[in-house]
């Protein structure tokens, strides 16, 4: 069995969909989480649960996410793990994003994942201990994607994630799960013509919930994981095979 006892993990945009599934299904398994959100609302469920820290940070910008791991060192806790969970998709075409937007997906997507490893990493490596990063990609990143923007930054977590298992290495592992299209709020926004196309794709026709992508991710974070490093994890009913 799975136990995250004796371990401690940072999860970014952990307030709703799969970033919550992670931190829930992480408390479970004896992890102490710390609960990460832009939205305060979003944290709302996790501050009555033991052994959860909730903390309000806006990914993109990196003088809020040093202050979220000086608050943790503030607090004596120590983490083992983290996961880049935190992400924005605006299911648009690429012609009619604004600049404003574009920098946006771009700055929450990938520079809030960078920042989140950089500062975490750089501890880890400094103190030569040992720790996990785990990127939530997607489908959309591995595949065309209707919404290019969102797609691009997608791809650019999973080349930040082979990129940063070799920097990071022989310290921290760096894993990345690629999701296909997940129940989550999320889902309703994709244009019905690309969910239809994934959907006839599926092998496996149950569908694929926060739950599935939660327990994958921690396998992924506990020590039955530890010859893993620099591998993507594809969750896609086997919607799409290379």
């Amino acid at each position: 069995m799975i136990s995250l006892s004796q371990k401690t993990i940072v999860v970014t945009g952990a307030g709703s969909g799969i970033g919550k599934a992670i931190a829930l299904k992480s408390l479970e398994l004896g992890a102490l989480v710390i609960v990460c959100d832009i939205n305060s609302d979003g944290l709302k469920d996790f501050e009555n649960l033991s052994n959860a820290h909730t903390y309000q940070v806006n990914v993109e910008n990196l003088e809020e996410v040093r202050g979220l791991f000086k608050h943790i060192e503030e607090n004596s806790l120590k983490p083992n793990a983290l996961v880049n969970n935190a992400g924005i998709y605006l299911a648009k075409s690429i012609l009619e994003y604004t600049e404003e937007q574009i920098d946006r997906v771009m700055n929450v997507n990938i520079k809030g994942a960078v920042y989140c490893s950089q500062v975490f990493a750089e501890k880890k490596i400094s103190e030569q201990d040992q720790g996990v990063i785990l990127n939530i990609s997607s489908v959309a990143g591995q595949e065309a994607s209707s919404d290019a923007i969102y797609g691009m930054t997608k791809a650019a977590l999973i080349g930040l994630t082979k990129s940063t298992a070799t920097n990071f290495s022989p310290y921290i592992r760096v894993n990345a799960i690629a999701p296909g299209v997940v129940q989550t709020p999320m889902m309703h926004i994709i244009p019905e013509d690309r969910l239809t196309s994934y959907r006839e794709h599926e092998l496996v026709k149950e569908p694929i919930t926060a739950d599935s992508v939660a327990n994958t991710a921690t396998f992924l974070l506990s020590d039955q994981a530890l010859n893993y490093t620099g591998a993507v994890f594809d969750i896609n009913n086997g919607c799409y095979l290379r």
